[in-house]
């Protein structure tokens, strides 16, 4: 057998030198079409200096942006921590061994994945003005938080519900040799090891829902990205306002997702084989067998 398998044949030289000229075609091609972006964008004026001054200043950002970043992030937030407590619910919910119950949680499921998340929030806030459940000012908050929650529970749920059924067999069947119901198996044993395979599809809904705040603009929720249009509109400088406000995105996801994997770091860490766990000796006796 050979050292190395592939699923293709390797390119001979002819292959190798097409490769190579369509490569370079593809470069100065991405070249020409960003010269003509600047090109244009620097007739009308787009990047000049006087276009990013504003930005220099604490007015703007006291005004417009500060408020905006607020309101991004508390949505955010509430709507992953709400989010995560209705995913993990329904989830579990949809394994139980009560055919009620795993039929109630599906439906839930089904009905929150089907409907967009901005009908969700229209009609939330719409709810919430009618019944006068909440401040007139906090009434936009809770109808992009509820929208944000009821969907991305409903993924989550089938998130959590995936991660479980990924583990092998042989740990359920474990569980109820030592005597486990389902309700202790499911918390003592095959929820904590598939936390740390679901991780990274959780960071990437949860990404989704700082994002997806965005969506709020619709029912007058302050949040970034409308704010960012009203400074493009106040100051005639759409382009840098908007290129602020994807910076700041990007900033906000780049550090959630920096958490978490600071998190999955620790739990793969903490979920020390027993192995490793005998082969550490007692602090202060060296050499002393573990009990």
């Amino acid at each position: 057998m050979t050292a190395a398998t592939v699923v293709f044949d390797a390119p001979g030289p002819r292959a190798r030198a097409r490769h190579r000229a369509l490569s370079v075609l593809t470069v100065l091609i991405a070249v020409l079409l960003g010269w003509a972006v600047f090109s244009r964008l620097s007739a009308k004026g787009q990047l000049t200096g006087e276009k990013w001054a504003p930005f220099l200043t604490a007015d703007l950002w006291r005004t417009y942006v500060l408020p905006g970043v607020a309101g991004t992030l508390t949505a955010a937030a509430w709507s992953i921590g709400l989010a995560l407590l209705l995913g993990v619910a329904l989830g579990v919910g949809r394994m139980s061994g009560i055919r009620p119950v795993r039929w109630c949680c599906a439906v839930l499921v089904e009905f929150f994945r089907a409907i967009p998340v901005l009908i969700m929030m229209i009609f939330a806030y719409f709810l919430y003005g009618m019944l006068e459940a909440f401040p007139p000012q906090q009434i936009a908050l809770a109808g992009v938080i509820t929208g944000l929650t009821l969907y991305n529970g409903a993924v989550i749920a089938e998130i959590v519900r995936a991660g479980v059924h990924a583990l092998p067999g042989g740990q359920s069947e474990a569980a109820a040799a030592l005597g486990l119901n389902w309700r202790q198996s499911m918390r003592l044993i095959l929820l904590p090891q598939a936390i740390t395979t679901m991780l990274p599809v959780l960071v990437s809904q949860l990404v989704v829902v700082l994002k997806d705040t965005a969506i709020g603009y619709q029912i007058t929720f302050v949040e970034m990205v409308r704010q960012g249009t009203v400074v493009g509109s106040q100051y005639s400088n759409y382009l840098p306002a908007l290129l602020v406000i994807a910076a700041l995105m990007i900033v906000g996801n780049l550090v959630l997702s920096a958490g978490a994997i600071g998190l999955e770091g620790r739990l793969r860490r903490s979920r020390r084989s027993p192995l490793e766990a005998a082969t550490i000796e007692p602090e202060g006796a060296p050499g002393a067998p573990v009990v």
